[in-house]
């Protein structure tokens, strides 16, 4: 069974690097040019999120899992290699989460805060938020980088990286692996669901007064562009939280220790699936933003022309 998981990782995989990377490039390049149908503030977060998704597939599908599944070992095997490039993984991967809460957020307020949008939904305010984000993600993972040493010497050279002992017994780590859990994603989870309640709520009450205002009952079909935007609006905001709670989902309750009455096969296969749909999410999130977009698919049947023209 393990051997049958191990080889369905593997092609799992090689298939996200293959076609992630690629498709992140060509997002961040149409992005770039702009002309996508986005305002410059949403353009800037989906901008963030996609060059983050992009380095998540670089970073922790192509240089860790495509490098551990098929290449020897290199320079960095080596322990301080090793922990820098863990640190940076778990940093991308917060950053992937969070940029999707802010994005969420400035959706919301775009939506349901009238008066605090044109304050808020700026370009500047975007630029602010995200660079706030990523300094406190960073300093966050410091401590990552402290957590392992080596699992072996060779001609006095570390090599690899394990969890140290006090990692797993120490009250300050315990607490700190407990921190990372809840920032990312316990918090997210629950916030993006109260968000795009939230949003949906006041979209479908608007609708309500809007309807009564045009006088229209349930039984007319007059065609009303401010309600299909709106309707739309609400297509997306599920596509957003259903992607992020799907592909989450195994990972928090791995978490929470639900995969403990199985075997241990049964433990190893519901842990590898859970890591391999979070990195799924994080990256492909993105992708069921700008395809939404119906500008940017426009665009995307001829990617180098919207990239370089």
């Amino acid at each position: 069974m393990r051997d049958l998981i191990r080889t369905v990782r593997k092609i799992f995989y090689v298939v996200l690097g293959i076609i992630g990377f690629p498709v992140n490039i060509v997002t961040v390049g149409i992005l770039l040019r702009g002309n996508c149908g986005l305002s410059s503030c949403s353009r800037r977060y989906l901008l963030a999120m996609a060059m983050v998704d992009l380095f998540v597939v670089i970073i922790e599908i192509i240089l860790k899992r495509i490098k551990h599944d098929f290449f020897p070992p290199s320079f960095l095997d080596i322990t301080p290699v090793c922990r820098v490039h863990y640190a940076l993984c778990r940093l991308l991967i917060d950053c992937s989460v969070w940029f999707t809460i802010a994005f969420t957020f400035d959706r919301y307020v775009t939506i349901c805060c009238e008066k605090l949008k044109t304050k808020y939904c700026t370009q500047k305010t975007a630029t602010i938020v995200l660079a706030t984000i990523s300094w406190l993600i960073f300093l966050k993972n410091i401590p990552t980088y402290f957590r392992f040493e080596p699992y072996e010497i060779i001609d006095n050279v570390p090599w690899y990286c394990m969890n140290s002992d006090a990692y797993y017994y120490d009250p300050v780590w315990r607490g700190f692996n407990d921190f990372e859990k809840i920032l990312t994603p316990i918090f997210p989870f629950g916030l993006i669901l109260f968000l795009n309640a939230l949003t949906v709520k006041h979209i479908l009450v608007a609708s309500q007064v809007r309807k009564v205002l045009k006088g229209q009952t349930k039984g007319e079909n007059s065609s009303d562009p401010e309600m299909e935007s709106r309707r739309q609006c609400i297509i997306l905001l599920f596509i957003i939280s259903g992607n992020f709670i799907l592909l989450w989902l195994l990972y928090i309750l791995c978490y929470f220790g639900i995969d403990a009455p199985l075997d241990r096969d049964g433990e190893y296969t519901f842990e590898r699936v859970a890591y391999m749909l979070r990195n799924l999410n994080c990256c492909t999130n993105t992708i069921f933003y700008v395809l939404y977009l119906s500008k940017f698919r426009e665009k995307l049947k001829n990617p180098l022309e919207a990239i370089f023209a």
